[in-house]
């Protein structure tokens, strides 16, 4: 079986970002969406608006987000505007959250759990996308990347809801008293990145994990702990699947003894199954090979 490639920068620079952009030689069509994480205020390992701005300039991108289903700056729009121009994002591009005003549901074909994924209205103003995911630790998904980026992060708030509980509620007031099993929401994960990938098209998604300030937590960690393994670099995919697993198997190859906290997230909240059950719905293959740009 052809192995899908994944391409490989060491230096995480904006010049390195064109060129790894470049190197999957795709032109993404229309209006193009560029999904981020804006990060909650406190946290400072998000995505830094000066290294991606002259890529997102380069397409002609749109920075889009939803809002949050917890408490915290970002849980009401009116908050979130606020922290995106305090981040930087809105001095570098037009950002969009996408729902703002209101949620639309996608179908989710052959799932695991869901039968519909709730995600930002204004998704339907995009023709194209381009999945730029910082790479990191997370408290409940193990570790977040662009198949994290792709499900949790382009659900709206109640969308958010229904994927953690694997489509018990919508409500996220009543998110932490609905939690399944852990399997059962890295499949809803899973569930909601298929629902993405066929409304959008696969032709029309390209995806890019910056694996840098690496903490085992999260950039919705408003108090996130200090990375304790140094930068790994930057890499893309047309294959999110192989993206992820990557990434993963980057961490768990690093020569750095710092990487022990990393790896004791992602394999305690059993990280890997999202990238096993997106393998299992076929949006992509584990199987990848590394191409250095």
């Amino acid at each position: 079986m052809e192995k899908s490639r994944v391409f490989f920068i060491e230096d995480i620079t904006s010049d390195s970002l064109i060129k790894i952009f470049e190197a999957l030689d795709v032109k993404l069509k229309g209006k193009v969406a560029v999904k981020i994480s804006t990060g909650e205020p406190g946290g400072h390992n998000f995505l830094n608006p000066n290294l991606i701005k002259p890529l997102v300039d380069k397409i002609s991108g749109t920075i889009v987000e939803c809002n949050t289903a917890y408490g915290g700056r970002r849980a009401t729009t009116e908050e979130h505007w606020k922290a995106i121009e305090e981040h930087g994002f809105t001095h570098i591009a037009p950002v969009d959250i996408m729902d703002a005003d209101s949620d639309m549901a996608i179908p989710v074909n052959g799932g695991f759990h869901l039968k519909e994924n709730y995600v930002g209205e204004h998704l339907k103003n995009y023709d194209s996308m381009l999945m730029l995911s910082h790479f990191k630790g997370h408290a409940m998904g193990g570790f977040g990347g662009a198949l994290k980026n792709m499900s949790i992060g382009i659900g709206s708030a109640n969308g958010k809801a229904w994927i953690h509980t694997a489509g018990k509620t919508k409500s996220p007031a009543e998110l932490w008293s609905n939690l399944p099993e852990q399997d059962s929401f890295l499949e809803a994960m899973a569930d909601a990145c298929k629902s993405v990938m066929d409304y959008m098209g696969r032709e029309n998604i390209l995806y890019i994990n910056v694996a840098n300030n690496l903490s085992v937590d999260c950039d919705c960690n408003s108090n996130p702990a200090t990375p304790e393994m140094r930068d790994i670099g930057i890499f893309a995919s047309l294959d999110p699947v192989a993206l992820d697993q990557a990434c993963y198997d980057a961490v768990k190859n690093s020569d750095d003894i710092g990487k022990a906290s990393l790896i004791e997230r992602m394999d305690s909240r059993h990280a890997i199954h999202t990238v096993e059950a997106a393998y299992d719905l076929g949006l992509g293959k584990r199987e990848y090979e590394i191409v250095k740009v």
